[in-house]
């Protein structure tokens, strides 16, 4: 059996509802109704907000985009103003992480041969030369 407090797949839901399945405060979903013109709920009397499922699916994919995937503010501005909502941007699979090689400390003549190129470096910096053209 359901649990009693468990709503339709196609219920409309409280912005309580919504802030706490995606885990954010209230105040966060009000900001985003300002910067996405795409997130409007409905608002009933008392400013009350009811989110349909499309509200709420848009919700989830702001918070992916801009929790998850790194995307900006400004950047998920920009998908979400595409004619297709940006889905062809963000349906591909995100690239994996590579890792950076990890590098062996050096060795003492390497170490050597590194301060020597520094100061090289720096005596050439040191050393008004004219840009070549």
């Amino acid at each position: 059996m359901a649990e009693p407090s468990a709503k339709a797949e196609g219920a409309f839901r409280t912005i309580s509802e919504v802030a706490s399945e995606l885990g954010l405060p209230q105040h966060i979903l009000r900001y985003w109704e300002t910067r996405f013109p795409q997130l409007r709920p409905l608002q009933r009397a008392g400013n009350r907000r009811y989110y349909r499922p499309a509200d709420v699916a848009l919700a989830r994919r702001i918070d992916r985009l801009l929790n998850h995937e790194g995307y900006t503010m400004r950047g998920v501005q920009k998908l979400l103003a595409q004619p297709d909502g940006g889905a062809a941007a963000v349906a591909a699979e995100p690239a994996p992480r590579v890792e950076a090689p990890t590098v062996a400390a050096p060795d003492s003549d390497s170490k050597d041969q590194l301060i020597e190129i520094r100061e090289a470096l720096s005596r050439a910096l040191a050393t008004d030369i004219p840009p070549q053209s």
